[in-house]
């Protein structure tokens, strides 16, 4: 098997934010992976004659299950072709890197990993909003607002997320801020704590809204937010009214 798989991350939406590893290896490609949430715009940098695939990866709109996914990649390797395989943010982040990776490992395949810029930190701080502040918390919890189907062990239980665990950034959690919002509520969290919502983050639809983590369902609907978005809960959010938009 002489094909190499490269799990790349996109970054958060700005494709100047993309690494120039990642940038340089999208170049050299003959196959190319990838998901809804990498800028469409990187496409461009792809050799001629290097097959595209839509991999999708939006909630209830996957263009191919995750086995299919691994299945095409073990294909293109075991055919010798370099492939990458291109990942919104980071591609172990709640991204699904890890499981390609290993059933690549399984089946023999070369497979190297090149890190992204994560939504997690980068989308916050563009928006004028530090994860972490010496005034404010020196900690802080990256939670998916999306979790596996099915999976029993060890979930995310909100209301034991109040209280030394610092600023909360949770991804892919709009479609659940109201359950989010109760929970995290009815483990002791003020209603009033500071919250933020940022819809499309980096990118120049990217909106932005203050709110408090009662009103998270309640300002997504009246402001019409659309994911990809990213909910930061804690008093750091407040800074956005002193720093503003930072990108």
């Amino acid at each position: 098997m002489t094909g190499k798989v490269y799990l790349v991350g996109a970054g958060p939406g700005d494709p100047g934010l993309m690494t120039i590893k990642g940038m340089e290896l999208l170049r050299q490609a003959d196959v190319v992976m990838y998901d809804a949430l990498a800028n469409p715009e990187l496409l461009k940098q792809c050799k001629e004659g290097a097959e595209l695939i839509d991999a999708g990866k939006r909630s209830r709109d996957h263009h191919l299950k995750q086995w299919e996914t691994n299945d095409l990649l073990v294909k293109y390797a075991k055919e010798g072709k370099v492939v990458v395989r291109l990942k919104g943010g980071d591609p172990f982040l709640f991204g699904r890197g890890a499981e390609e990776a290993e059933e690549l490992r399984k089946a023999g395949a070369e497979v190297h990993v090149v890190p992204g810029v994560s939504s997690s930190i980068s989308v916050p701080e563009l928006a004028g909003i530090p994860v972490t502040h010496r005034d404010h918390t020196s900690l802080v919890t990256f939670i998916t607002g999306h979790e596996k189907a099915g999976r029993e062990a060890d979930r995310v239980d909100w209301t034991k997320l109040v209280g030394g665990h610092g600023t909360l950034v949770i991804l892919m959690g709009l479609g659940n801020a109201a359950a989010i919002s109760k929970d995290l509520i009815d483990g002791g969290m003020s209603p009033d704590m500071p919250a933020a919502i940022i819809s499309k983050g980096s990118t120049p639809d990217q909106r932005v809204a203050l709110t408090v983590v009662s009103k998270l369902a309640q300002t997504i609907e009246e402001e019409k937010l659309e994911a990809p978005g990213i909910m930061v809960v804690g008093t750091v959010a407040k800074l956005r009214e002193v720093l503003g938009d930072l990108a």
